[in-house]
């Protein structure tokens, strides 16, 4: 359901682009009725939008001739969307798109009102995105109203209470927001959750309802919620457990391989992949393909699906 506001920017936004334009017209696209249309245009005038009316048969509504709207005006959900693209191209990792996004979004701030520009902020400071995975289609929630506010809760330090679904069952609980990522798809936020007594990860589309609670808390120190996702989906228990000795540096082991693909150990012997998987064969492909030498610690069916790959190559390389 749109907001009084967002019509009410809607009604602006068909004046500026029609001219002129019917109120049976403009009702009809707002999908409101006359004594609700009129309604908006009478807000717009108390805010110092000069609008002219004529009555009859080609009458209707439009903006005074000469009236020059402001630059720029923005509705919530406009303004979530250009934060999340600026957050987005500063991820990019291009050397001009820190200033110019520092410039933009100085820009942003002079002409928004306090409370939009507090949210934009809070976005800025508590969203983090997974830019590999942005694109495969994305399971959203249905509004912006999760997002919002626990991204301002993870940015005020406030505590907030939870109504969540996840298998089709409620549950209520009061929540410490620790940050926000875009991760495999789907939107997530890193909570301490004060039901289980310890760090959870809930999905913004199965939030039912966001509200205040008493309490504040402090972020633990270096809390990366991207990361913390990342190593949570890694170490999910899967069918199989591998271990496997790679003849490298940590840096590199990371840069060959998926974030997903397990949990990474520094050793003086090199670096041990600790990996849960339901396809073991999956998993023989992607170390084949890594450039270096590496050794299974268990189990003995890796290795078996290793000499399978092993045998294609083989042939794949063959004289015919």
């Amino acid at each position: 359901m749109y907001h009084p506001t967002t019509r009410v920017l809607a009604v602006l936004e068909l004046l500026q682009t029609h001219g002129r334009m019917s109120g049976a017209e403009m009702a009809r696209r707002l999908d409101v009725d006359g004594r609700t249309l009129r309604r908006y245009i009478v807000m717009l005038e108390q805010i110092g939008i000069p609008i002219t009316a004529e009555r009859g048969r080609y009458g209707g509504y439009a903006l005074m001739p000469g009236f020059k709207l402001p630059p720029m005006m923005f509705t919530d959900d406009e303004a979530l969307a250009l934060s999340l693209g600026l957050l987005a191209a500063r991820g990019l990792g291009l050397a001009e798109a820190a200033p110019a996004v520092a410039s933009a979004q100085a820009k942003l701030g002079r002409i928004m009102p306090d409370g939009l520009r507090q949210r934009v902020d809070a976005i800025d400071a508590t969203v983090r995105l997974d830019l590999r995975s942005i694109a495969q289609p994305a399971a959203g929630p249905q509004d912006n109203a999760a997002l919002t506010a626990l991204s301002l809760a993870a940015k005020s330090r406030r505590r907030v209470h939870l109504r969540y679904r996840s298998g089709g069952v409620d549950s209520e609980r009061d929540v410490d927001t620790y940050g926000l990522a875009y991760y495999g798809g789907y939107w997530y936020a890193v909570c301490y959750c004060y039901l289980r007594a310890d760090i959870r990860t809930f999905r913004l589309d199965r939030v039912l309802q966001v509200a205040p609670a008493r309490g504040g808390f402090q972020l633990p120190a270096g809390f990366d919620a991207l990361e913390h996702l990342r190593l949570s989906v890694a170490a999910l228990p899967r069918k199989f457990s591998a271990t496997i000795l790679l003849e490298t540096d940590l840096a590199t082991a990371r840069r060959a391989f998926v974030d997903t693909i397990g949990l990474f150990e520094q050793t003086a012997d090199g670096v041990l992949l600790r990996n849960q998987s339901d396809d073991l064969g999956w998993l023989a492909r992607q170390l084949a393909a890594a450039p270096f030498a590496f050794t299974v610690v268990e189990p003995d069916a890796l290795r078996e699906e290793l000499r399978t790959v092993a045998g294609r190559l083989l042939r794949a390389g063959e004289l015919r």
